[in-house]
């Protein structure tokens, strides 16, 4: 029990540093494209890593497989969501940044 605990622990400090990453490339990131890339990527990993260490710690239970069933519809949803809206980005004209551009 005390292995899985420290596994589980150490998937949630995985997801914390990633969802840090991708809040901090949310702020210093030039345009909407990349800002949308970081807060895509990192989200989805940091929200998967953090639900897969609270499965570890909860153990076996009814309260596991909901979790588990919320990666699953997480790891789907996220990236389409971001997918979405960058294409409606790119459809309405946003421009993406160019070296020498100012940050949008």
């Amino acid at each position: 029990m005390h292995l899985l605990n420290t596994l589980a622990l150490i998937f949630i400090v995985i997801g914390l540093f990633f969802m840090v990453v991708g809040a901090v490339g949310l702020v210093r990131l030039p345009d909407f494209y990349t800002r949308a890339h970081a807060s895509g990527k990192c989200d989805t990993l940091g929200v998967g890593m953090m639900l897969i260490g609270f499965i570890l710690y909860e153990g076996v239970s009814q309260v596991a497989v909901k979790l588990l069933l919320l990666v699953i519809f997480t790891y789907i949803t996220l990236p389409t969501a971001i997918h979405a809206l960058v294409h409606f980005a790119r459809v309405c004209g946003v421009e993406p940044w160019k070296k020498g551009d100012a940050r949008r």
